[in-house]
Parts: C-alpha cells; sequence; structure tokens
C-alpha cells in the first residue's frame, strides 16, 4: 500500500468510525478529534496537527480537546523544553474512561436519590427514578470487577 492510499485509508476510517461515535452520542469534532489520535501510532498529535489532519480550524481543535478531556478520553501534555502543548490518547485510555466513572455514578445517585424521595417510590415516576439509582449503583459495584477480567484476559493474550 503506498503512503497516500494508506492516508487515504486511515482518513476514510477517522470519519467512518468518528461517525459511529456521533451516532452514539458524541459531538462530532471530538469524536473526529479522538479517532484521529487514536489513529496515530503515538497517540499524540498538537492542535495545528490535528487541525491540518482534519482540515478544520484551530479553533474547532480547542473545543474538542477541551470536551475530550473533561470526559477523560484525551490527556493535555507538554513535553519539557517544548512550547506547544499535545493532546494523547492512552494506550488504555478506554479502560481508563469507564473506570473513572465513580464520581459521577455518585452524584447521579444522589440526585437520583433525591428525586425518588420527592416523588415517593410508591408512584410509578419515583419508582422509575428509584430503579435508575439502584442501576448506577450496581454500575458502580460492578465496574471494578469487570476491569479485573478485562485486564486478566489481556494479560494473558
Amino acid at each position: 500500500m503506498t503512503d497516500r492510499s494508506q492516508d487515504d485509508a486511515v482518513a476514510r476510517f477517522v470519519e467512518r468510525f468518528a461517525l459511529l461515535l456521533a451516532d452514539a452520542g458524541m459531538a462530532r469534532m471530538p469524536a473526529r478529534v479522538f479517532t484521529r489520535l487514536l489513529a496515530t501510532d503515538s497517540g499524540r498529535m498538537t492542535a495545528g496537527e490535528l487541525a491540518e489532519a482534519l482540515n478544520v480550524s484551530p479553533a474547532a481543535i480547542s473545543g474538542a480537546v477541551r470536551y475530550l478531556d473533561q470526559v477523560h478520553l484525551v490527556h493535555k501534555r507538554r513535553e519539557p523544553g517544548e512550547r506547544r502543548d499535545h493532546y494523547a490518547v492512552d494506550d488504555d485510555t478506554w479502560l481508563d474512561a469507564i473506570t473513572n466513572r465513580d464520581k459521577l455514578y455518585d452524584t447521579w445517585n444522589a440526585a437520583l436519590a433525591e428525586g425518588a424521595d420527592a416523588l415517593g417510590t410508591d408512584t410509578r415516576a419515583g419508582k422509575r427514578i428509584d430503579d435508575t439509582r439502584r442501576f448506577f449503583e450496581f454500575l458502580k459495584k460492578e465496574t471494578p470487577l469487570l476491569m479485573e477480567r478485562w485486564r486478566a484476559q489481556e494479560e494473558g493474550r
């Protein structure tokens, strides 16, 4: 495969997977930036490199990486002696993103408990809210066990 055809194949992959992420709820530009970083051997690029690779403005990259950093999918880094920030995904970025949801689950559960109390769990709405709270409690408890199984599977690979 020539360099040009490989570049075209990578660009098609980035757009296709970004569209799938967008269909799942991620905003389109963060999805494109995230996928482009995933598809880079080093897992890191500057804002200028991302803008050039995706043919967008640096302002579009700025908003996208700010969002991706907030949801723990991308990290901003600066190498000693360098003047430009790099945006990076780690090799286990999905694992980190999933396992770092405890605070979010705690916050949601507190709000959901308040809602269930306000509505009363003897009402359909209150029961629905409480079921949602119990679901997130379940996820919080089970996620670490699932991640342990994933790590064990990957170590044995």
